[in-house]
Protein backbone atom coordinates (compact mmCIF):
# COMPACT_ATOMS: atom_id res chain seq x y z
CA UNK A 1 0.00 0.00 0.00
CA UNK A 2 2.71 2.42 1.15
CA UNK A 3 5.13 1.73 -1.86
CA UNK A 4 1.86 2.87 -4.20
CA UNK A 5 3.06 6.35 -3.11
CA UNK A 6 5.89 5.96 -5.13
CA UNK A 7 7.19 6.43 -8.70
CA UNK A 8 10.47 4.50 -9.25
CA UNK A 9 13.01 4.74 -11.55
CA UNK A 10 14.30 1.97 -13.75
CA UNK A 11 17.87 0.83 -14.52
CA UNK A 12 18.30 -0.80 -17.67
CA UNK A 13 16.83 -1.26 -21.17
CA UNK A 14 15.62 -4.68 -19.71
CA UNK A 15 13.81 -6.20 -16.57
CA UNK A 16 16.17 -8.60 -14.65
CA UNK A 17 14.38 -11.17 -12.03
CA UNK A 18 15.70 -9.42 -8.86
CA UNK A 19 14.91 -6.15 -10.00
CA UNK A 20 11.69 -7.39 -10.89
CA UNK A 21 10.67 -8.96 -7.73
CA UNK A 22 12.13 -5.84 -5.65
CA UNK A 23 9.59 -3.64 -7.92
CA UNK A 24 6.85 -6.88 -6.62
CA UNK A 25 8.00 -6.38 -3.42
CA UNK A 26 7.32 -2.00 -3.50
CA UNK A 27 4.19 -2.21 -5.62
CA UNK A 28 5.13 1.93 -6.44
CA UNK A 29 2.29 3.38 -8.11
CA UNK A 30 4.45 3.01 -11.19
CA UNK A 31 7.71 4.09 -13.09
CA UNK A 32 8.94 6.33 -15.13
CA UNK A 33 11.17 5.92 -17.95
CA UNK A 34 14.79 7.77 -19.28
CA UNK A 35 17.21 7.29 -22.05
CA UNK A 36 19.31 4.75 -20.37
CA UNK A 37 16.48 2.25 -20.80
CA UNK A 38 15.82 3.28 -24.27
CA UNK A 39 18.04 1.43 -26.87
CA UNK A 40 15.35 0.51 -30.07
CA UNK A 41 11.19 0.43 -30.18
CA UNK A 42 10.99 -3.26 -29.70
CA UNK A 43 13.22 -3.31 -26.68
CA UNK A 44 11.53 -0.53 -25.03
CA UNK A 45 7.90 -1.41 -25.60
CA UNK A 46 8.86 -5.36 -24.71
CA UNK A 47 10.20 -3.31 -21.40
CA UNK A 48 7.24 -1.45 -21.08
CA UNK A 49 4.94 -4.40 -21.48
CA UNK A 50 7.14 -6.27 -18.79
CA UNK A 51 6.64 -3.83 -16.03
CA UNK A 52 2.98 -3.70 -16.59
CA UNK A 53 2.89 -7.59 -16.31
CA UNK A 54 4.57 -7.49 -13.15
CA UNK A 55 1.06 -6.26 -10.95
CA UNK A 56 -2.84 -6.72 -11.12
CA UNK A 57 -3.29 -3.15 -11.66
CA UNK A 58 -2.60 -0.70 -14.16
CA UNK A 59 1.16 0.96 -13.40
CA UNK A 60 1.89 4.35 -14.50
CA UNK A 61 3.87 4.55 -17.13
CA UNK A 62 5.30 8.40 -17.22
CA UNK A 63 8.54 9.76 -19.41
CA UNK A 64 9.82 13.27 -19.90
CA UNK A 65 8.67 13.80 -23.12
CA UNK A 66 8.83 17.66 -23.98
CA UNK A 67 10.18 18.11 -27.10
CA UNK A 68 13.58 19.95 -28.19
CA UNK A 69 16.18 19.04 -25.85
CA UNK A 70 14.03 16.87 -23.37
CA UNK A 71 13.18 14.04 -25.41
CA UNK A 72 14.42 10.63 -24.08
CA UNK A 73 13.46 8.87 -27.52
CA UNK A 74 16.23 10.84 -29.18
CA UNK A 75 18.22 8.05 -29.97
CA UNK A 76 15.79 5.95 -31.81
CA UNK A 77 13.31 8.75 -33.06
CA UNK A 78 12.94 12.12 -34.73
CA UNK A 79 12.95 14.83 -32.21
CA UNK A 80 9.67 17.24 -31.84
CA UNK A 81 10.22 20.74 -32.33
CA UNK A 82 10.81 22.28 -28.71
CA UNK A 83 8.62 24.78 -27.04
CA UNK A 84 10.60 27.72 -27.77
CA UNK A 85 10.48 26.75 -31.79
CA UNK A 86 6.73 26.00 -31.93
CA UNK A 87 5.92 29.15 -29.75
CA UNK A 88 8.44 30.88 -32.32
CA UNK A 89 6.25 29.81 -35.12
CA UNK A 90 3.25 30.85 -33.74
CA UNK A 91 0.66 28.61 -35.99
CA UNK A 92 -1.73 26.59 -33.78
CA UNK A 93 -1.99 23.88 -35.67
CA UNK A 94 1.29 23.06 -35.93
CA UNK A 95 1.38 23.12 -32.49
CA UNK A 96 -1.29 20.68 -32.21
CA UNK A 97 0.21 18.13 -34.27
CA UNK A 98 3.01 18.26 -32.07
CA UNK A 99 1.04 17.29 -29.41
CA UNK A 100 -0.27 14.49 -31.18
CA UNK A 101 2.24 12.92 -32.37
CA UNK A 102 4.00 13.07 -29.13
CA UNK A 103 1.43 11.19 -27.65
CA UNK A 104 1.32 8.92 -30.49
CA UNK A 105 4.88 7.86 -30.65
CA UNK A 106 4.31 7.38 -26.62
CA UNK A 107 1.45 5.02 -26.39
CA UNK A 108 3.61 2.99 -29.50
CA UNK A 109 6.04 2.37 -26.62
CA UNK A 110 3.54 1.81 -23.61
CA UNK A 111 4.16 4.80 -21.96
CA UNK A 112 0.39 6.15 -20.40
CA UNK A 113 1.93 9.41 -19.00
CA UNK A 114 3.99 12.42 -19.98
CA UNK A 115 5.19 14.67 -17.44
CA UNK A 116 4.59 17.65 -19.54
CA UNK A 117 3.91 20.49 -20.39
CA UNK A 118 5.95 23.20 -18.85
CA UNK A 119 3.82 26.02 -17.82
CA UNK A 120 6.79 27.86 -16.18
CA UNK A 121 7.53 31.52 -17.50
CA UNK A 122 10.74 31.60 -18.87
CA UNK A 123 11.85 34.99 -16.73
CA UNK A 124 15.44 34.80 -16.92
CA UNK A 125 16.40 33.74 -20.40
CA UNK A 126 20.15 34.10 -20.30
CA UNK A 127 20.39 32.33 -17.06
CA UNK A 128 21.08 28.19 -16.40
CA UNK A 129 18.42 27.63 -14.58
CA UNK A 130 17.32 24.14 -16.48
CA UNK A 131 14.59 25.63 -18.53
CA UNK A 132 16.16 26.66 -21.81
CA UNK A 133 14.63 25.58 -24.69
CA UNK A 134 11.78 24.28 -22.45
CA UNK A 135 9.16 27.15 -21.99
CA UNK A 136 6.28 27.88 -24.28
CA UNK A 137 6.59 31.76 -23.66
CA UNK A 138 7.96 34.76 -21.55
CA UNK A 139 4.32 36.22 -20.54
CA UNK A 140 1.30 33.64 -18.79
CA UNK A 141 -1.10 34.36 -22.26
CA UNK A 142 1.04 32.99 -24.44
CA UNK A 143 1.69 30.08 -22.39
CA UNK A 144 -2.08 29.31 -22.12
CA UNK A 145 -2.36 29.14 -25.70
CA UNK A 146 0.34 27.54 -26.65
CA UNK A 147 1.32 25.00 -23.46
CA UNK A 148 -2.38 24.56 -23.81
CA UNK A 149 -3.15 23.50 -27.08
CA UNK A 150 0.03 20.97 -27.12
CA UNK A 151 -1.68 19.54 -24.22
CA UNK A 152 -5.30 19.66 -25.48
CA UNK A 153 -4.03 17.49 -28.53
CA UNK A 154 -1.39 15.40 -26.39
CA UNK A 155 -4.85 14.32 -24.27
CA UNK A 156 -7.00 13.97 -27.63
CA UNK A 157 -4.82 11.86 -28.59
CA UNK A 158 -4.85 9.33 -25.11
CA UNK A 159 -2.01 10.18 -23.50
CA UNK A 160 -2.22 11.99 -20.26
CA UNK A 161 -0.17 15.42 -19.18
CA UNK A 162 1.11 16.52 -16.05
CA UNK A 163 1.64 19.93 -15.70
CA UNK A 164 5.02 21.53 -14.33
CA UNK A 165 6.71 22.87 -12.18
CA UNK A 166 4.50 24.64 -9.57
CA UNK A 167 4.05 27.25 -8.58
CA UNK A 168 7.25 28.43 -10.88
CA UNK A 169 10.37 27.12 -11.80
CA UNK A 170 11.31 29.97 -14.23
CA UNK A 171 11.55 32.31 -11.14
CA UNK A 172 15.05 30.14 -10.33
CA UNK A 173 17.64 32.00 -11.37
CA UNK A 174 20.02 28.84 -10.56
CA UNK A 175 19.72 24.42 -11.53
CA UNK A 176 18.18 22.76 -8.68
CA UNK A 177 19.68 19.44 -9.92
CA UNK A 178 22.77 20.94 -8.14
CA UNK A 179 21.51 22.80 -5.19
CA UNK A 180 17.84 24.78 -4.06
CA UNK A 181 17.14 27.81 -6.10
CA UNK A 182 15.09 30.85 -4.05
CA UNK A 183 12.68 32.87 -5.37
CA UNK A 184 11.45 36.08 -3.48
CA UNK A 185 7.84 36.47 -4.75
CA UNK A 186 4.72 36.00 -2.55
CA UNK A 187 1.95 34.76 -3.38
CA UNK A 188 -0.17 38.05 -5.21
CA UNK A 189 2.88 38.44 -7.39
CA UNK A 190 2.51 34.43 -8.31
CA UNK A 191 -1.35 34.96 -8.64
CA UNK A 192 -0.75 37.85 -11.30
CA UNK A 193 1.32 36.24 -13.37
CA UNK A 194 3.00 32.45 -12.67
CA UNK A 195 -0.09 31.13 -11.58
CA UNK A 196 -2.09 32.00 -14.19
CA UNK A 197 -1.31 29.14 -16.93
CA UNK A 198 -2.45 26.81 -14.04
CA UNK A 199 -5.61 28.38 -13.13
CA UNK A 200 -6.74 29.31 -16.77
CA UNK A 201 -6.13 25.46 -17.66
CA UNK A 202 -7.18 23.37 -15.02
CA UNK A 203 -9.94 21.56 -16.52
CA UNK A 204 -7.43 20.29 -19.04
CA UNK A 205 -4.34 19.11 -16.17
CA UNK A 206 -4.38 15.91 -15.28
CA UNK A 207 -1.61 16.07 -12.71
CA UNK A 208 1.06 18.94 -11.60
CA UNK A 209 4.36 18.38 -10.95
CA UNK A 210 5.40 20.45 -8.11
CA UNK A 211 9.44 22.88 -8.03
CA UNK A 212 12.84 22.08 -6.24
CA UNK A 213 12.35 25.69 -5.38
CA UNK A 214 11.88 28.08 -2.26
CA UNK A 215 9.52 30.78 -1.59
CA UNK A 216 10.86 32.19 1.75
CA UNK A 217 7.47 34.37 1.63
CA UNK A 218 5.26 31.69 1.48
CA UNK A 219 7.33 29.03 3.35
CA UNK A 220 10.64 29.94 4.93
CA UNK A 221 11.33 26.36 5.65
CA UNK A 222 10.36 24.31 2.77
CA UNK A 223 10.92 24.17 -1.02
CA UNK A 224 7.95 24.47 -3.00
CA UNK A 225 7.70 20.27 -3.35
CA UNK A 226 7.82 19.71 0.17
CA UNK A 227 5.68 22.76 1.30
CA UNK A 228 2.43 22.18 3.20
CA UNK A 229 1.67 26.14 3.25
CA UNK A 230 2.08 26.08 -0.59
CA UNK A 231 0.81 22.45 -1.81
CA UNK A 232 -1.89 21.89 0.86
CA UNK A 233 -2.63 25.50 1.54
CA UNK A 234 -2.13 27.56 -1.71
CA UNK A 235 -2.50 24.57 -4.72
CA UNK A 236 -5.04 22.21 -3.25
CA UNK A 237 -6.91 25.34 -1.13
CA UNK A 238 -7.08 28.16 -1.78
CA UNK A 239 -6.86 27.61 -5.87
CA UNK A 240 -9.21 24.24 -5.78
CA UNK A 241 -6.51 21.66 -7.14
CA UNK A 242 -7.58 19.77 -4.39
CA UNK A 243 -8.48 16.41 -6.86
CA UNK A 244 -5.80 16.58 -8.83
CA UNK A 245 -2.87 14.01 -8.64
CA UNK A 246 -0.26 16.43 -7.81
CA UNK A 247 3.59 14.57 -8.16
CA UNK A 248 7.07 15.81 -6.37
CA UNK A 249 10.33 16.45 -9.26
CA UNK A 250 12.79 13.72 -9.00
CA UNK A 251 13.64 13.73 -5.00
CA UNK A 252 17.17 12.43 -5.81
CA UNK A 253 18.12 16.05 -7.06
CA UNK A 254 20.88 17.86 -5.42
CA UNK A 255 18.16 20.46 -4.12
CA UNK A 256 15.78 18.10 -1.73
CA UNK A 257 18.53 14.61 -1.57
CA UNK A 258 21.30 16.70 0.32
CA UNK A 259 19.37 18.66 2.90
CA UNK A 260 16.26 15.40 3.73
CA UNK A 261 17.96 12.26 2.90
CA UNK A 262 15.91 9.35 2.15
CA UNK A 263 12.86 8.82 4.39
CA UNK A 264 12.02 12.17 5.72
CA UNK A 265 12.25 13.52 2.52
CA UNK A 266 9.26 11.31 1.20
CA UNK A 267 7.44 11.97 4.61
CA UNK A 268 7.80 15.50 4.10
CA UNK A 269 6.77 15.31 0.23
CA UNK A 270 3.39 13.12 1.17
CA UNK A 271 2.55 15.66 4.47
CA UNK A 272 2.75 18.60 2.12
CA UNK A 273 -0.22 17.35 0.02
CA UNK A 274 1.60 15.65 -3.22
CA UNK A 275 0.37 12.33 -3.23
CA UNK A 276 3.34 10.47 -4.86
CA UNK A 277 7.08 10.93 -4.45
CA UNK A 278 8.96 9.84 -7.85
CA UNK A 279 12.74 8.41 -7.22
CA UNK A 280 13.90 8.16 -10.30
CA UNK A 281 17.86 7.51 -10.00
CA UNK A 282 18.65 5.88 -6.58
CA UNK A 283 16.20 3.31 -6.92
CA UNK A 284 17.24 0.67 -4.19
CA UNK A 285 16.21 3.48 -1.67
CA UNK A 286 12.80 2.79 -2.22
CA UNK A 287 12.41 -0.06 0.70
CA UNK A 288 14.24 2.63 3.04
CA UNK A 289 11.16 5.16 1.56
CA UNK A 290 8.36 2.53 2.10
CA UNK A 291 8.89 2.18 5.47
CA UNK A 292 9.40 5.93 6.54
CA UNK A 293 6.41 6.50 4.59
CA UNK A 294 4.28 3.30 6.88
CA UNK A 295 5.27 6.01 9.59
CA UNK A 296 2.32 8.36 8.03
CA UNK A 297 -0.93 8.91 9.34
CA UNK A 298 -3.56 6.54 7.76
CA UNK A 299 -5.89 9.66 6.58
CA UNK A 300 -3.05 11.17 4.24
CA UNK A 301 -2.25 7.99 3.05
CA UNK A 302 -5.66 7.28 2.00
CA UNK A 303 -6.13 10.68 0.95
CA UNK A 304 -3.47 10.30 -1.82
CA UNK A 305 -4.11 6.58 -2.72
CA UNK A 306 -8.01 7.69 -3.45
CA UNK A 307 -6.65 10.38 -5.65
CA UNK A 308 -4.31 7.77 -7.31
CA UNK A 309 -6.53 5.30 -7.84
CA UNK A 310 -8.89 7.88 -9.59
CA UNK A 311 -6.16 9.32 -11.84
CA UNK A 312 -4.98 5.00 -12.85
CA UNK A 313 -9.35 4.64 -13.91
CA UNK A 314 -8.11 7.37 -16.86
CA UNK A 315 -5.04 6.09 -17.99
CA UNK A 316 -5.62 4.56 -21.45
CA UNK A 317 -4.03 1.57 -22.56
CA UNK A 318 -0.92 1.49 -25.24
CA UNK A 319 -1.34 0.92 -28.38
CA UNK A 320 -1.14 -1.89 -30.62
CA UNK A 321 2.37 -2.54 -31.49
CA UNK A 322 2.99 -2.20 -35.52
CA UNK A 323 6.46 -1.55 -37.32
CA UNK A 324 4.71 0.30 -40.17
CA UNK A 325 3.11 2.76 -37.11
CA UNK A 326 5.98 3.02 -35.50
CA UNK A 327 7.49 4.13 -39.17
CA UNK A 328 4.82 6.46 -40.19
CA UNK A 329 4.69 8.54 -37.09
CA UNK A 330 8.55 8.95 -37.20
CA UNK A 331 7.88 10.17 -41.01
CA UNK A 332 5.46 12.52 -39.81
CA UNK A 333 7.72 14.03 -36.90
CA UNK A 334 10.36 14.28 -39.74
CA UNK A 335 8.05 16.29 -41.43
CA UNK A 336 7.08 18.80 -38.81
CA UNK A 337 10.40 19.58 -37.96
CA UNK A 338 11.24 20.71 -41.58
CA UNK A 339 8.13 23.10 -40.83
CA UNK A 340 9.66 24.64 -37.72
CA UNK A 341 12.86 25.82 -38.15
CA UNK A 342 14.73 25.77 -34.94
CA UNK A 343 16.52 28.34 -33.39
CA UNK A 344 19.81 29.73 -32.60
CA UNK A 345 21.79 26.71 -30.25
CA UNK A 346 21.27 26.67 -27.26
CA UNK A 347 23.76 26.13 -24.71
CA UNK A 348 22.32 24.94 -21.94
CA UNK A 349 24.44 22.98 -19.55
CA UNK A 350 21.33 21.23 -17.22
CA UNK A 351 21.64 17.61 -16.67
CA UNK A 352 17.51 17.15 -17.49
CA UNK A 353 18.24 16.71 -21.41
CA UNK A 354 21.01 14.32 -20.47
CA UNK A 355 19.24 11.48 -18.37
Amino acid sequence: MHGHLLILGVAGPSLSAEEASFYQRIQPSGFILFSRNIVDAPQTRKLTDDLRGLFSYEPIIAIDQEGGRVTRTKDIAPVCPSAVDLAAKNTPHLIAEAGSLTADILRLLGCNLNFAPVLDIDHFPSLQNALRERCWGVESQSIINNAGMWNRWLRKRSMRSCAKHFPSCGLATSDPHHHLPIAQLGIDELLRNDILPYTALMPELDAIMTSHVRFPLLDDVHPASLSPKIINGFLRGQLGFDKHLVLTDDLDMAAIGKAYGRGPDVVQAITAGNDIALICHEIVSAEVAVNALKTLPISIVDDSLARIEAFRKKLFAPLKWSTETWQKTCADIEKLRAEVPSATEVKAHSPVADY
